[in-house]
């Protein structure tokens, strides 16, 4: 049984990293030491076995890819599970033939299919995406296995809400210049700099950083000090949360497979709101299962980003309602609190009922 203070470990590889994941962990590392539990990473300079040993962790969450698994011991973390500690791990798409992670779908890798069905890859199958994607249609079939929609959040432990003027400005855009976000940035926010002030934050955006990225990136897949910590944020989140609340609009730019699938949404989207900052957003169609648009703009289109963009900064007393009506959305239904709250209602079940599938905790508003 669960206890109702827990212990978690979090598997992060790599938390000097200056992508998504680095967020995403410090969003459920904050949550859940605020709600009195204890939390600490497993990282790649952890021993697991002794890392275990000391700890004894009532729920592990790791994630189902090769250089997640690179650094696990499967047949150990079972003999742990089968103690009562409860292994989340997240997972791509069971029938996308390219899924997030870049890699191939679960269904093709046969080796992951393997870890799954014979129960070494985890308690817990989870992601972003909807339980009724059809990109999921067959997961639980095949594998015997549930799988559960948990979506990203904001890290709500500290905000901004007093403007700050030396962060002021028209527009602002806060995200690594990604591959996959080029064409996008190109043709939606370079022509936004010749008209309006315009302030860009976030990593890759120059040649040389791009190229210390792939030196960090590789040091941290070996394993190598001190190329793991070769890059360092270019923003510390109190600024990041000072930015979204000083600029009259804060631009939401997704990878590109996110807005041809339209199946997932980044953190970013929860995070411009939580700080009463006002979010365009680009078209990514699952957003509209969470919001309306009183509460999150969304441009269906090259056109209509532009005309959005321009209306509000002429109309500012129009983005006040859809400010607090967004705030309030957020702070009820979607920090790392709630999603802490349900990853533990999920465990419980689990520990009730074995591979028994429950729809209470894949009910989201």
């Amino acid at each position: 049984m669960l206890s109702k203070k827990m212990r978690i470990l979090y598997h992060i590889p790599s938390p000097e990293t200056v992508y998504a994941a680095r967020f995403i962990y410090e969003g459920y590392r904050d949550a859940f030491l605020d709600l009195g539990h204890k939390f600490i990473p497993l990282t790649s300079s952890n021993n697991l076995k002794k890392t275990l040993e000391k700890y004894k962790p009532d729920i592990f969450i790791s994630a189902l890819n090769d250089y997640y698994l690179k650094f696990l011991d499967l047949d150990l973390i079972k003999s742990y599970r089968k103690k009562g500690m409860v292994y989340f791990n997240q997972i791509g798409l069971w029938n996308l033939k390219v899924n997030q992670f870049g890699g191939q779908s679960i269904k093709s890798r046969k080796d992951y299919c393997a870890l799954i069905t014979k129960g070494l890859a985890g308690d817990i199958f989870f992601n972003y995406f909807q339980p009724d994607d059809p990109e999921m249609d067959g997961f639980t079939k095949t594998t015997g296995f549930p799988f559960y929609t948990v979506l990203l959040a904001a890290n709500t432990k500290q905000y901004f809400y007093e403007k700050d003027q030396t962060l002021t400005s028209d527009i602002s855009f806060v995200g690594s210049l990604l591959p996959d976000k080029k064409e996008f940035v190109k043709k939606h926010l370079l022509p936004l700099m010749k008209k309006y002030d315009v302030n860009v934050y976030g990593s890759d955006w120059s040649l040389k950083d791009k190229l210390l990225g792939y030196v960090q990136k590789a040091g941290q897949y070996f394993n190598i000090e001190p190329l793991k910590k070769l890059r360092r944020l270019k923003l510390s989140v109190d600024s990041e949360r000072k930015i979204y609340s000083s600029s009259r609009i804060s631009l939401n730019i997704h990878e590109n497979h996110q807005r041809q699938n339209g199946k997932d949404f980044n953190e970013r989207t929860f995070k411009i709101i939580a700080c009463r900052g006002f979010e365009i957003c680009d078209n990514v169609k699952v957003i509209r299962k969470y919001f309306s648009e009183k509460e999150l703009i969304i441009a269906k289109n090259t056109q209509d980003w532009f005309e959005k963009i321009e209306y509000y900064l002429k109309n500012p007393q129009k983005r006040t309602p859809i400010i607090k009506a967004g705030y309030q959305k957020i702070i009820k239904y979607h920090t790392y609190k709630n999603r802490v709250e349900q990853l533990i209602a999920i465990a419980r079940n689990h520990l009730h009922n074995q591979r028994g599938i429950t729809t209470a905790t894949n009910n989201l508003k």
